[in-house]
């Protein structure tokens, strides 16, 4: 966390860099009819430096392919593709990546992907391309600002976003290697021409957490990915109620995939729980029971403590009006890793009603 203290977010730009070249979105889309219409709505308000909006469907049972029409119908640049429900060895999400890259401009040097519940702002365009043209990276994820569904929500998601900082750091840097990799999905950008040569997408097809897995599939081949703030460009409301963070957010928490060994992965966790999760409970545990306080089991744990408190008060900003259920989501600290641990051994994951593809996984 020291160490990626030091990052700044995407900055906003209103203008656009005559060197940045020109824009590509891909949504992918299952189902989204409650979700879809405000994103093309942020889509289609963006300058035409953003040339084209791909919609892919991969099978949607509800209104999502009548909205998009809808859509396309008062901008040309929206285009459905119906790519249906993905292949027996892929996932959806990457399925819909993939046949989403195939449809778009080959001219285009950078691609957006941008999941259906996010809500770009104006200048949403504008900053992801000034910041592409400013920097030396070949792909990087803009963090939207979070929305959350409830106080109860409030209590739990901020809980399970801690085991991230813990894990990976703080946004605003360049990844170094795989094993840093950090990446979100929400708003990934990159060259157009690093997706396609390198196969990103489909190196995600049977991986729980396609966004990480894209962004390691990139850094491994020696390119410059990097992971930011980008509160400023968009909002995202993830989940439609706590039952729904609880359920699906752990499925791809975990960020294990092909790359990730057992020996990480348990470091990781015992991180998370060491450092993360227990510290308070055994303050709150010794002073209840009118325990030495001078011993180096307190001393050690208050300070866990209190850097808990303070990874809090920092992440607060990635939050829109959370409410005061957000300040005691550190009580759910334990459940959160036990759901975590749990998530990452599990042998199936549903999504919208289809089972995902059992990750490949390192020994």
């Amino acid at each position: 966390m020291l160490a990626s203290a030091a990052g700044d977010p995407v900055p906003v730009a209103t203008e656009i860099p005559p060197e940045a070249g020109t824009l590509v979105a891909i949504v992918p889309a299952l189902d989204e009819a409650a979700r879809i219409g405000p994103c093309l709505a942020g889509l289609i308000a963006q300058p035409p430096a953003l040339v084209s909006i791909v919609v892919v469907d991969g099978g949607s049972r509800d209104r999502t392919r009548e909205i998009v029409r809808s859509y396309a119908a008062r901008d040309a640049r929206v285009r459905l593709v119906e790519a249906g429900p993905a292949p027996s060895t892929w996932n959806g999400k990457a399925w819909n990546l993939s046949c989403g890259l195939a449809a778009t401009d080959p001219e285009a040097r950078w691609v957006v992907t941008v999941d259906a519940d996010v809500r770009p702002n104006a200048s949403f365009a504008a900053s992801l391309l000034a910041h592409a043209a400013g920097s030396y990276l070949d792909a990087f994820s803009a963090a939207p600002l979070l929305e959350l569904s409830s106080g109860a929500e409030a209590a739990i998601h901020p809980a399970f976003l801690a085991t991230l900082v813990y894990r990976y750091g703080l946004p605003g840097n360049v990844a170094r290697d795989v094993r840093g990799v950090q990446a979100n999905g929400q708003v990934f950008v990159a060259k157009r021409a690093a997706l396609v040569e390198s196969g990103a997408f489909a190196a995600a097809r049977a991986s729980r957490c396609d966004d990480v897995t894209i962004a390691r599939h990139l850094v491994a081949r020696g390119l410059q990915v990097g992971f930011f703030e980008g509160s400023a460009l968009a909002s995202v409301r993830m989940y439609a109620n706590v039952a729904e963070c609880w359920a699906n957010w752990p499925r791809s928490l975990p960020m294990r995939d092909e790359s990730t060994s057992l020996a990480v992965l348990a470091l990781q966790f015992a991180e998370v729980a060491l450092v993360q999760a227990l510290p308070l409970a055994v303050v709150l545990t010794i002073l209840a029971r009118g325990g030495d306080t001078a011993s180096p089991l307190f001393r050690v744990n208050a300070a866990l403590a209190a850097a808990r408190l303070g990874v809090l008060a920092g992440t607060r900003r990635a939050y829109a009006n959370p409410g005061a259920a957000y300040w005691f989501s550190v009580l759910a600290d334990g459940p959160a890793t036990v759901r975590l641990i749990g998530a990452a051994f599990a042998k199936d994951a549903v999504w919208r009603g289809r089972t995902l593809v059992a990750p490949r996984m390192a020994a």
